[in-house]
């Protein structure tokens, strides 16, 4: 096994969503997913905690992208279009592998318990992430929360749609997510009329 291979962390995730698919959360062990990905169990804990790290392993990152695009939005900016700036900035940075993996994930999780949980506190942390940001522009809390949330929503919903669709166009994922987020301002404008 090679020790210091580039892309020994992206081999981990694969390998893991495969195992989980494969064989169920609970039967996968760090062992196998090691060895599924060519690397050592050492490496594989210089790269994640446990095994319930590997599906929220992004998740500084995205934080990250979300909070900065909607620091970096223009003064005038709406809370929503502020969100739509953060949505741009965390779609930019995802590529084919993402994509690949968007339905694997998805799989994974439908039939763990554990990573269900995971997935929902990693949704919580998001939203958590974008509110603050959104705060920090001066947007008022209940706003800011409401605001996240749809933002949140828009990036589940235009991620499912981009990592499940035809895979025969090149498309960003920066156009889905941007397109989930007019159709839920649509809804919302809409829930006033109900």
């Amino acid at each position: 096994m090679a020790r210091w291979e580039p892309g020994a962390r992206e081999r981990l995730v694969l390998a893991a969503v495969d195992l989980f698919t494969e064989q169920g959360y609970d039967a996968t062990t760090v062992t196998q997913i090691a060895e599924r990905a060519g690397v050592t169990k050492s490496t594989f804990f210089r790269h994640f905690a446990d095994k319930r790290d590997l599906l929220v392993a992004g998740q500084e990152t995205l934080s990250r992208l979300l909070t900065e695009g909607i620091a970096e939005a223009p003064a005038g900016a709406g809370p929503l279009d502020a969100v739509g700036a953060g949505l741009v900035r965390a779609s930019g940075a995802m590529g084919p592998l993402n994509r690949e993996l968007g339905p694997r994930i998805k799989a994974a999780v439908a039939v763990s318990d554990e990573l269900q949980q995971r997935d929902a506190l990693k949704t919580v942390g998001l939203a958590a992430a974008m509110t603050a940001a959104l705060i920090a522009r001066g947007v008022p809390d209940p706003v800011a929360a409401l605001a996240a949330e749809i933002g949140v929503l828009a990036f589940k919903r235009g991620f499912a749609e981009w990592s499940e669709g035809d895979r025969d166009n090149d498309h960003e994922l920066a156009p889905y997510t941007l397109a989930a987020l007019a159709e839920l301002r649509a809804a919302g404008a809409a829930l006033s009329q109900v």
